[in-house]
């Protein structure tokens, strides 16, 4: 593989992972929770495992020459990203002040199954790694399933260690003030309402009468 090539990607990978969206507002979510963060993280991560083979598998290029599988796609993501924001946005005040004093009682596998939900079926994270991946394979070198495994494989690691510092971040910073992880949670919720409600509108918008 060109190297020059993966250090570009690595680049524009690290700055997508940096850059907040959903998947931040869910890592501040799970960082304020009192219990591990990890299953969240993996589960992020995980659900991007799966994008990753898809697109490397070639699969992705079906999905763009169905323009109908993509609006599946948009709408089931709009809709899970509603979900989190609305529960997120309707939890108890006083539960998410006392977090550092009780369970919240969701099991791992619960919280891996939302992260990996919430990055698996992101439609913003699905079309930047089909619009990416297939522009940083090397001509000539490795099949392009496996270069775009490997650069897939770089993006991973990014979004592994930014979204595992945010969530510690969130933790060490947030929860020893309560009030301000209150204000934090329910902005992590109005994100991804909007983001959901903006994902929406790209969809309806288009075909209404004008």
């Amino acid at each position: 593989m060109d190297l020059t090539l993966m250090l570009q990607f690595w680049t524009v990978a690290l700055l997508l992972a940096l850059t907040p969206g959903a998947d931040w507002a869910y890592a501040i979510a799970a960082g304020l929770q009192p219990r591990s963060v990890v299953p969240s993280i993996l589960g992020m991560v995980s659900g991007y495992v799966v994008v990753v083979v898809v697109v490397a598998l070639g699969i992705g290029a079906l999905v763009t020459e169905y323009p109908a599988a993509l609006t599946v796609l948009t709408l089931a993501g709009a809709a899970y990203l509603l979900y989190l924001g609305v529960s997120t946005l309707l939890a108890r005040t006083g539960a998410v002040v006392a977090a550092s004093d009780r369970p919240l009682g969701t099991s791992a596998r619960s919280r891996f199954l939302r992260g990996a939900g919430v990055s698996g079926i992101n439609p913003k994270g699905v079309l930047l790694l089909l619009a990416l991946l297939p522009q940083f394979v090397s001509p000539g070198g490795w099949p392009a399933p496996v270069q775009m495994g490997v650069l897939g494989s770089l993006h991973l690691v990014d979004c592994a260690v930014v979204y595992l510092l945010v969530a510690l971040a969130a933790r060490r910073i947030l929860r020893s003030r309560p009030r301000a992880s209150v204000v934090v949670t329910k902005v992590s919720g109005v994100l991804m309402v909007l983001i959901g409600l903006g994902l929406l509108a790209e969809q309806v918008l288009p075909h209404l009468p004008r």
